[in-house]
């Protein structure tokens, strides 16, 4: 029995544990799901929940007491100044992420639509302490004047978490599909988080001619 338990733990055929959760590390239905989220107490990943807003998709409003993200009728701005918007939030994040908390595996920022994963970051630490201290650090700070809240993830495979339809730019559900619809960065961003990680290693290695033993 413990065994069969074992082998269908977080897919769609448990029936006491949430599947979408364990997935993605996150759920449509929230706390009112009748499904366990199991939130894990140690983690190479860490969430930071609603971080990311694309400025061409969504307004906040406030509707009968409650937040709803609303879709812009009409896009404000070309796909180059989305693209070279979201570039700097991400080269911003990260770099500040890594420098301050440890060595970065992965990053994924979602342009999902739904409110459970609308602008949500992924982050995956080498090592499990840095994810743990992250969180810690985090839940203390503001970015873009709004709090930022964080919290290990049970995500540690971002492939199997993102929707594979939206990669191949054939997803019927848009951005309310319950996989990660991850946003890309451009080429030219990549490169330069690459040389900038790589100038930093190669400095670290370095010591200066003061410090230098002949």
């Amino acid at each position: 029995m413990a065994e069969h338990l074992a082998s269908i733990f977080g897919t769609e055929q448990d029936k006491v544990n949430c599947s979408f959760y364990f997935k993605i590390g996150a759920c449509r239905h929230g706390e009112k799901c009748c499904r366990v989220h199991n939130k894990p107490t140690f983690s190479q990943t860490v969430l930071l929940k609603n971080l990311y807003l694309n400025p061409n998709n969504f307004e906040l409003q406030q509707k009968q007491g409650q937040n709803l993200y609303v879709q812009q009728t009409a896009p404000l701005h070309s796909d180059e100044e989305v693209q070279k918007h979201f570039d700097e939030f991400f080269e911003e994040v990260y770099t500040e992420v890594e420098e301050k908390y440890g060595k970065i595996e992965a990053m994924s920022v979602c342009d999902n639509m739904g409110e459970h994963l609308i602008g949500n970051i992924y982050i995956k630490f080498r090592y499990e302490k840095d994810a743990e201290h992250a969180v810690k650090e985090l839940n203390n700070r503001w970015f873009d004047h709004k709090p930022i809240y964080a919290e290990l993830s049970p995500v540690t495979d971002f492939k199997e978490a993102s929707c594979r339809q939206y990669e191949l730019g054939a997803c019927n559900r848009s951005g309310f599909c319950n996989f990660m619809h991850i946003k890309t960065i451009s080429p030219a961003a990549k490169n330069r988080i690459r040389h900038r990680r790589t100038r930093k290693r190669s400095s670290s290695f370095s010591p200066s001619r003061k410090n230098r033993r002949y």
